[in-house]
């Protein structure tokens, strides 16, 4: 199943906390063009459903229950601010923000505020992904180079080409070297050393 893109908001779901009803009815209207399905609601109720987005507004903040916070937390959020106060402004930063809107709203900017969170939420996962997969290469060095000095030594290879031999070994095998350094490392059997890197 392909991404949908951050363009494209027909049929997504937005959960909608706002206030004034003024504004909730600009952003429902504007919704309703886009063709996004928007759901009203306050802080302390229930949520019944997994919205792609939420509109929180500032002045029903801070969100109390831990479990409102973790939920709202899963989906980009965009902020609704109507007070620039550093109070404020710090119970949105905990929100984590993807976007934002300033009050009294106007139709004009929520298209743009909501492909912006999309957007910048989608980044955020693939950075987030990134970061992990390098923690865990960064974790896999320490066996990896134990498995380097165990060709080195079994082998008396030089170090570039005790890892060249691991990489080869590895390609021919179609693993990573990360997975055959720790073969290697836990059986203590080095790959055959190819006359062409010697």
């Amino acid at each position: 199943m392909s991404k949908l893109s951050s363009f494209s908001l027909r049929g997504r779901k937005a959960l909608v906390a706002i206030k004034d009803e003024r504004d909730a009815s600009i952003v429902r209207r504007q919704f309703e063009r886009l063709g996004i399905d928007s759901t009203a609601w306050a802080p302390g109720q229930a949520i019944d459903f997994a919205p792609d987005v939420t509109l929180i507004d500032d002045e029903l903040l801070p969100l109390e229950a831990p479990m409102q916070r973790s939920f709202v937390g899963r989906c980009p959020i965009i902020a609704l601010l109507g007070t620039e106060t550093p109070s404020r402004l710090k119970l949105v930063f905990d929100l984590d923000p993807a976007s934002f809107l300033v009050k009294p709203l106007r139709s004009a900017g929520i298209y743009a505020a909501v492909v912006m969170a999309f957007e910048r939420s989608e980044r955020t996962n693939d950075l987030k992904q990134q970061i992990l997969k390098l923690e865990q290469r960064l974790r896999s060095r320490r066996i990896v180079l134990a498995a380097v000095l165990q060709v080195m030594h079994s082998h008396a290879l030089a170090e570039p080409a005790a890892f060249a031999l691991i990489r080869r070994a590895a390609m021919e095998q179609r693993k990573t070297i990360e997975d055959l350094s720790a073969e290697i490392a836990a059986k203590g059997i080095p790959p055959r050393a190819a006359t062409n890197i010697l």
